[in-house]
């Protein structure tokens, strides 16, 4: 569906008013045929000839009003942002490009009446944000598989992703990984890993053997000066990576532990350091 504006639009208005006959005139179309989009593409073309275009996703299937407003968005993106995005000329046509069509059976809500408004309100914001600012703007995060806590999640841009009744929790066939740390996962992981020594009863280094065993029990964490005692432990869980490749081959022993001040921390042996890694509130 696309439609010419003549004179050239520089207002986000006059070309609002085109984008809602032409999300009404898609949604009839796609409705006639029994399909629906969950992923639109929103081109537009200048006067001086730049071609625009960005794709946006929705939680669901995207209405008529849906469509209508990531235009405006879009468009206010588009003509009202950084000067160095900013095109050079009005716009002269505007194009809605229907994607992933799927049979349109309605929507199914959640056992205890869908969504809320607050789910809705967030979406929007999220929605309009990118508009503004770009698609990659407004990130959200989408679990994935990995042995170590900061690899089991990443950022992806919101509009790839279903926003509402989403669930990080891991599908429950979801293949284990081994040598994967039990749950619960660490609430926090470190942009910076803090270097400790362990040390056992008699202050001697704890290591592990290349069977994966400790040499002795850890009994104290000393770092920055300081020494606090260990009241409980787990592992260690031993992970051997990519040894067929000599540059990027890793070996790795993870230790649980508690100190006594109630602290839970995850604590980490490579290459002959220990380090702590991420922490349980």
């Amino acid at each position: 569906m696309s439609d010419e504006i003549d004179p050239p639009a520089d207002r986000v208005d006059r070309v609002a008013f085109l984008a809602r006959t032409l999300a009404d005139e898609l949604h009839r179309r796609l409705g006639r045929n029994g399909v629906t989009c969950v992923r639109v593409g929103i081109e537009a073309e200048t006067e001086h000839g730049e071609q625009l275009l960005r794709f946006w996703r929705h939680e669901g299937t995207l209405s008529d009003a849906a469509v209508a407003d990531r235009v405006r968005w879009q468009l206010d993106g588009w003509l009202n942002g950084s000067a160095a995005n900013r095109p050079s000329g009005g716009i002269t046509r505007l194009a809605l490009i229907p994607d992933e069509l799927i049979a349109a059976k309605g929507r199914q809500l959640g056992f205890w009446g869908g969504e809320t408004e607050v789910d809705q309100r967030a979406v929007r914001v999220a929605a309009r944000l990118q508009g503004q600012l770009g698609a990659d703007a407004v990130l959200v995060p989408e679990r994935e598989g990995g042995r170590h806590p900061g690899s089991q999640l990443r950022l992806v841009p919101a509009a790839t992703v279903e926003l509402t009744g989403r669930s990080l929790d891991p599908e429950p066939d979801t293949a284990p990984w081994p040598g994967v740390l039990p749950a619960p996962s660490p609430t926090r992981v470190l942009a910076e890993p803090i270097p400790i020594e362990v040390l056992d009863e008699c202050n001697r280094a704890v290591v592990v053997t290349g069977r994966g065993l400790l040499s002795a029990s850890p009994f104290v964490l000393a770092t920055r000066g300081k020494q606090i005692e260990v009241r409980h432990w787990a592992g260690p869980w031993p992970v051997d990576e990519r040894w067929w490749d000599p540059e990027a081959h890793t070996r790795q022993a993870r230790l649980q532990v508690v100190t006594v001040d109630g602290r839970a921390h995850l604590i980490v042996l490579a290459a002959g350091a220990w380090t702590i890694t991420a922490q349980w509130d």
